[in-house]
């Protein structure tokens, strides 16, 4: 699933190419991707005929401010979910088997959503309306990582006496937004500490130095344009750099970058957990 990092890479892209975009029509080929109206015929009638404004992102979540003749048409949300990417193109062709909704601009340029797996989702929010009451999931996110409120101390103040492995916490949305398994693991390596490891166990030091690795592995990330180890796409079609200077993700068997020992695949909490048993105690 894209993290941080790769939907911060397509919010850029966004801002870069569909900022001032107007919708002249929206094709709507898997109903299931709209998530809100339940009808897609209500979606494409929001869209039709709103230009494209700012894009935002929290934690994993893409809004678009939407305008029509001048005035709030609301916003557009986007969640890539698994396997879901935006093309951007100049001449279209015909879609693929898994383009799900297609938006065009009246020079016949087009955005086209493609998702593989089909869980990605878009809604519509109507003007005056808050995102969240509509995009239910941003009520559970937790600070971005790089917000002020995201600290050493608000780690230490929310793990305090728990057994849940620091791993799953980082996993959870709701103590931090946008970070997953790739970005999880490898912060964790940076920062010396095992995955395994309950969360209440560890001390302001500790949580010091994940802070910093959290922050620091993301940024960059962001720069190397995301982690591209099956899916993740750009809005070019182009893949993500990062995977290729992993410390540990998808590195299982193979020898730690920094000591030589080999690195450790391990299921915990149903996910992947790739670190090194030297580095990290």
């Amino acid at each position: 699933m894209p993290e941080l990092p790769e939907v911060e890479t397509v919010r850029r892209g966004l801002e870069r190419q569909v900022t001032g975009f107007p919708i002249a029509r929206v094709e709507v080929l898997r109903a299931r991707a709209i998530a809100a109206p339940p009808d897609p015929t209500g979606f494409r009638a929001a869209l039709e005929g709103c230009t494209v404004q700012t894009w935002l992102r929290r934690g994993k979540y893409l809004m678009a401010t939407l305008h029509r003749d001048g005035e709030d048409a609301g916003h557009w949300g986007v969640h890539l979910r698994m396997t879901g990417q935006f093309l951007w193109l100049n001449d279209g062709g015909e879609p693929c088997s898994h383009t799900r909704v297609r938006f065009w601009n009246p020079a016949g340029q087009e955005l086209r959503f493609v998702d593989t797996r089909s869980f990605g989702e878009m809604w519509w929010v109507p003007p005056g309306q808050p995102l969240e009451t509509v995009i239910t999931g941003l009520k559970r996110l937790g600070p971005e990582p790089f917000a002020g409120s995201f600290s050493a101390a608000y780690l230490q103040a929310k793990l305090a006496g728990s057994s849940r492995p620091i791993k799953s916490a980082l996993l959870d949305q709701a103590l931090v937004a946008g970070v997953g398994n790739i970005y999880a693991d490898e912060s964790l390596f940076l920062s010396g500490i095992a995955p395994h490891t309950p969360s209440g166990r560890l001390n302001r030091k500790h949580l010091e130095r994940l802070h910093r690795a959290l922050v620091e592995v993301l940024t960059i990330s962001i720069g190397a344009g995301g982690t591209t180890f099956s899916d993740f796409r750009d809005l070019t079609g182009t893949n993500g750099n990062y995977g290729n200077a992993a410390w540990v993700y998808r590195r299982g068997g193979e020898p730690c970058r920094q000591c030589g020992t080999p690195i450790r695949r391990d299921k915990l909490g149903g996910r992947s957990s790739h670190w090194c048993p030297s580095c990290q105690s």
